[in-house]
Order: C-alpha cells, then sequence, then structure tokens
C-alpha cells in the first residue's frame, strides 16, 4: 500500500500544477457564450434546433398575392399566407368565408404591409395590406395567420403606398397610384386635370367585428401617390406622403412626369379631418363621404420636394420627415415643428389645386447627398436614430445621421434594392440589431432557374459596423417588409369550441346529413383517421346525393391538438378546402357530375392518412 503513496501524490501535483497552469478561473459566461462581436457570420444566423428565431419578417409577395412569412436572423421560410390570391395548398378561395373575401378575382398584387400599433410600437394583433391590382384593403389576424376581411376601395385604383396606420391603429390610409375619375367613370383623357383625381381613403378596422369599413375619402389632384408614413408622438395627429406626375402627364410617363424640378409631399392633419367630416364638411359622391380640399378648406398642405420622390419617413421621435429623390439623388430632411409653424403663420408659397404650397426653406433642415450615392429609395431606422437609406442605382445601403447628414457608413448588396426593413424600424422604439436589404436583382446569386432569377433578401448587422451575413431566395416580389419581435405575437393552439356556431359539430353522434328539396347540408366530422358525415348510416364515411343537388358541406375538426390540420378534397370535383384543429370550416358546391367520386384528406394528420377517405356518390337524374 506504502509503494502508492509517491505514485498518487505525484498525480495529485501533477493536477495541481495543471490547473493553475491551463484553467480559465475567468466567469462563465465568458467562457460560454461568445460575444456579437466575436461571432462568426454563420453563428449569428444559427438558430439550433428546438429553438425559435427572435423575429418574424412579414414580406409582400407582390404579384403572387401573398404574404411571405421568415424567421430573423435565420432568414428561414416558415409560412407563405394567401391574402388576395387563391391558394390550393390551404383551400383559400375555395371554402365559403375565403371565396367571399376574394369575390370574383383570382389574383392580387400586394403591397406594403403594416402591423397594427399601440402608442406607436407595433402590438402583434393584426397586419394590413393592400392590392394594388385591384384595389382592396385585407386585415389578417396574428393569432391565426388567416385573412378575416377583404374590402374594395370604391373610386381608386391601385393603393400603392398603403397601408400605413395611425399611432394607436384608428385609421388605414390608402392613397391612389393611378389618378382615375370618381366612380371610374369614362372620362377623356384630354380632360385628365378637370376629371381626374387621386383619391385617398381614409379606413377604420373594427377589431371586435374583423371588419373593415370607409371612413370618409379625400378627392386630391390627380397625380401619382407612391410612399407614405404616419406620424408619431408630438406628429401623431399627421401623416405624409410623396406624389409624382405632378405635371398631370397622361402619356409616356418616364418623360413626361419628370419634367418639373420639384414634386410634393402631402402633409394632413387627419384628426382636422376628421373634425371635418363630423361637422359635414364634406360632399355625398358614390355613396361615400368625400373631402374636396378646393371646397372644403383645412387640414391638408403641400410640401415641395425634390423631383420623383419615392420614400417618405418618419423618424423615431416623431420630430422629423424624410424624403428620398430617386431622380434627384439626395435625401431631404424636413421639421414636423417648423412646419406647424408655418402652417399657423401662413407661410405658403401660393397653392396648388386649391392647397396652400408651405415654403420650402421655412421647414426644410438640410439636403443629405452621399457621394457616389444614387437612386435613394426608402429609409429605415436604429435604436440610437440613425438612418439606412437603399439606393437602388449604386446597389448599397448607406447609413447616416438626421441631426447632421454625416454619412456613417455603407455596404454593397446584390443587387438594386427597393425597400428594406430594421428591426422594428419604422416605430417609436426601433431594436438596431437588423436591416434585411429587398433585393429587386439577384442574377448571378443562386442557381439558375432560366432566364428569370428569383429576387433576394440579405441579411444586415447593424449591431457595429454594417455587414451582410446572409442572402435569401424569395418568392416574387418582396416589394416591401416589417420585421417585428417574435414574443409579441400570441398565437393560438387550437380554435376554441363555439357551442353558439350551428353549422359546428363537436360529437359523433350529431354528424349527420340533412336535405331540404335540393339542398343538402352535411354536418361532419374530420378526426384520426376518418371522416363522420352520418353516424346513423350504414357506412358514415360516405355522402350520396341526386345530380344537380346544391351540396354545403360543414366540416368539425374535433382533433383538439396543435398542429393537426385536416384537408378535404372530392377527386374530379376541383375542391379543397383545409380545417384546422378546433375549427369548422364550410365548402359549398353544386353536385353536377353523375357518378363515384373519392373523397380524401388532403393534409397528412397521422399514420392512416391514407385510409381517411370517403365516397361521394351522385347519382344521375335520369
Amino acid at each position: 500500500m506504502k509503494k502508492w503513496i509517491p505514485i498518487a501524490s505525484g498525480l495529485l501535483a501533477g493536477f495541481v500544477a495543471a490547473t493553475i497552469s491551463f484553467a480559465d478561473f475567468s466567469k462563465s459566461t465568458n467562457d460560454q457564450v461568445a460575444s456579437s462581436n466575436t461571432k462568426s457570420d454563420a453563428e449569428k444566423v444559427y438558430v439550433p434546433f428546438g429553438e425559435k428565431d427572435d423575429y418574424y419578417l412579414f414580406a409582400s409577395g407582390g404579384h403572387s398575392g401573398q404574404m411571405f412569412i421568415y424567421g430573423v436572423p435565420s432568414m428561414r421560410h416558415i409560412r407563405t399566407v394567401p391574402v388576395f390570391s387563391p391558394d390550393s395548398a390551404t383551400g383559400y378561395g375555395f371554402d365559403e368565408h375565403s371565396k367571399k373575401l376574394l369575390g370574383d378575382y383570382t389574383w392580387g398584387d400586394l403591397h406594403h404591409p403594416a402591423f397594427s400599433e399601440t402608442n406607436g410600437d407595433y402590438d402583434g394583433k393584426y397586419m394590413f395590406a393592400t392590392d394594388v391590382g385591384n384595389s382592396r384593403a385585407a386585415a389578417m389576424d396574428l393569432e391565426t395567420f388567416t385573412v378575416k376581411d377583404i374590402i374594395n376601395v370604391p373610386n381608386t385604383s391601385g393603393p400603392h403606398c398603403a397601408a400605413f396606420v395611425t399611432q394607436n391603429t384608428e385609421y388605414m390610409f390608402l392613397p391612389t397610384r393611378f389618378a382615375v375619375p370618381i366612380g371610374s367613370e369614362y372620362k377623356s383623357l384630354d380632360d385628365y386635370s378637370e376629371q381626374y383625381r387621386g383619391v385617398m381613403s381614409a379606413v377604420t378596422f373594427d377589431q371586435n367585428k374583423d371588419k373593415l369599413n370607409i371612413a370618409y375619402q379625400v378627392a386630391l389632384p390627380p397625380w401619382s401617390y407612391d410612399l407614405s408614413d404616419a406620424g408619431k408622438k408630438s406628429s401623431a395627429d399627421w401623416a405624409v406622403m410623396t406624389t409624382y406626375n405632378t405635371e398631370e402627364a397622361t402619356t409616356n410617363l418616364e418623360i413626361n412626369a419628370s419634367q418639373a424640378d420639384r414634386d410634393f409631399i402631402v402633409l394632413f392633419n387627419w384628426k382636422e379631418l376628421e373634425k371635418m367630416v363630423a361637422d359635414g364638411q364634406y360632399d355625398e359622391v358614390t355613396g361615400q363621404k368625400m373631402i374636396f380640399p378646393e371646397k372644403h378648406k383645412g387640414g391638408i398642405y403641400l410640401v415641395p420636394v425634390a423631383k420623383s420622390p419615392h420614400g417618405v419617413d418618419v423618424t423615431p421621435d416623431g420630430k422629423h420627415f424624410i424624403a428620398s429623390g430617386k431622380l434627384a439623388p439626395s435625401m431631404t430632411v424636413f421639421s414636423f415643428e417648423k412646419a406647424f409653424k408655418a402652417i399657423e403663420k401662413q407661410d405658403f408659397a401660393g397653392e396648388r389645386n386649391g392647397i396652400p404650397i408651405i415654403n420650402y426653406d421655412s421647414i426644410m433642415e438640410r439636403e443629405v447627398n452621399p457621394e457616389n450615392a444614387l437612386g435613394p429609395l426608402h429609409t429605415q431606422f436604429d435604436d440610437k436614430g440613425m438612418a439606412y437609406t437603399t439606393m437602388f442605382i449604386s446597389s448599397e445601403i448607406v447609413k447616416w445621421d438626421p441631426k447632421t447628414g454625416e454619412t456613417l457608413d455603407r455596404v454593397p448588396v446584390q443587387y438594386s434594392p427597393g425597400h428594406s426593413v430594421a428591426a422594428e424600424g419604422d416605430t417609436v422604439s426601433p431594436d438596431g440589431k437588423w436591416l434585411i436589404a429587398l433585393n429587386k436583382i439577384a442574377k448571378d446569386s443562386y442557381l439558375s432557374v432560366g432566364p428569370s432569377h428569383p429576387e433576394s433578401m440579405q441579411l444586415i448587422d447593424i449591431s457595429g459596423k454594417m455587414k451582410v451575413i446572409q442572402s435569401s431566395p424569395v418568392n416574387p416580389e418582396p416589394h416591401y417588409a416589417q420585421i417585428i419581435k417574435a414574443d409579441k405575437i400570441k398565437t393560438i393552439e387550437v380554435y376554441p369550441k363555439d357551442e353558439n356556431n350551428k353549422l359546428a359539430t363537436y360529437k359523433q353522434d350529431q354528424a349527420r346529413i340533412e336535405r331540404n328539396g335540393n339542398e343538402v347540408h352535411v354536418y361532419g366530422i374530420a378526426m384520426r383517421s376518418k371522416f363522420i358525415f352520418d353516424a346513423k348510416a350504414k357506412r358514415p364515411d360516405v355522402i350520396e346525393v341526386n345530380q344537380g343537388d346544391k351540396v354545403f358541406l360543414h366540416l368539425t375538426n374535433t382533433d383538439f391538438d396543435e398542429d393537426i390540420t385536416h384537408g378535404f378534397a372530392i377527386n374530379q370535383y376541383n375542391l379543397n378546402m383545409e380545417v384546422q384543429p378546433g375549427q369548422t370550416n364550410t365548402i359549398e358546391f353544386t353536385a353536377d357530375k353523375a357518378g363515384t367520386f373519392p373523397m380524401y384528406c388532403t393534409n397528412f394528420c397521422s399514420a392512416l392518412h391514407q385510409e381517411m377517405t370517403g365516397y361521394f356518390l351522385v347519382k344521375p337524374k335520369n
């Protein structure tokens, strides 16, 4: 035993010496967590399995009519939400609710998503968007990521610079890109200046009823209204939007709408317009309350700006608005406070179409022209109030200080960024971590898919020196986007039971088929792994009707279990709908084809998913 003592002593001494020489006695946090300055680009975007992204990115789908949802910083595509176009994957546009929402339209051009806000900050309740192609607006519920309402906006054509919401979601304003005669009546283009208007709509959203409504409209001059933003804090009652084609040209706009040295920003006080309507200062036109600025004076002003401006963005503190002139390579910083004083003093340089023009020098604080930066379009902000502007022609993002105009940083992107989005970058309190460039062109960036290439989104770390650390292809067209903190959105796991819903069937023995003349109402159940349409029938998973019958299928998913979604389709009948856990959905159609048609679940739900079938039997007329 004694001979082991020196051996053990030697091992112990060696261990102590090694510990003293090589051990790290710094705090465990320093040992385990690398700072953002030492992380590699891959580490910054890596979200391990089982963990989730810090942010949601909602990107417009442009002419796909859809909304693309991504996680940030991973840039993983999470979901495509159909809004203005049918979607066979979810049955959107096939079930009765969404079919009524879409009406007769089969496509849409989704632009400018905007979150609902409380005190100028995203509240995670709703997302709004507009359809430039068919002059519509939509509201999406963020508990379920489904569209609750779509409204057709009369007297307008192409609400491009919308949606933008006021500080507490009092209004969503929808200015229009194309001037048309009120009511879209036929009028000769020779009478453009007299007969055409660029109508702006003030839309409200009833959160209790999930309903969009038009409060009033404003018949603005026949110009094109491009981008817009609502005020914040001290400017909360105000909003701004850019215009072009103040030349009122009607052809070859790339030349004729770029003649004047300056166009205008429309600056308006929506509280004052609201009061004017309450006081009866409007005309009734096509069933809408319409304010005509040349007749109903007040609340609307014009601010001269560099020709053909694109973006106009309000700073987080609500004190300034910044316009970007795409044909005059500069950004102009305007002061709200100076504008208010100029209005009070009636410091005007005449008027246009009955609207006062505020003296440019009275409210302009500075013009900013970063060296060799061309094509400024859109500006976002970080947590320190610094501005980030996309440069479409020079293909870069430029960081600059709105208080001094000093260029602070710049980073190239691939290629031609139209818009950008920072983490909560257009709220009163941006986060300042990430900015994403929404690029119109991405040739040479990804594997070839033919002559047309995907657009791209590039993730930029703005926590220190700007750096592009991730690039992701995206379906057309990420025209605009917004980023919200993930913990602000509270989704539901299943739809709660609604005992007052007469179309719902929650108990198997209540599944039934009721006939009233040539109308057949099916109150069915979808559950793992079968359909029940008539609990008392010999074959409960069969529906039998006569040719020509009008069929109403009310299907309830009784699997109150998260992510157990069922689908329903009838072979050869061009029908498909989705029923999420706890949800009741209805599909309506005419059984115009006689014969035998299998029915099946289209959404994988269990190991016996393929056994979840039935038959739709249609007796011929003769």
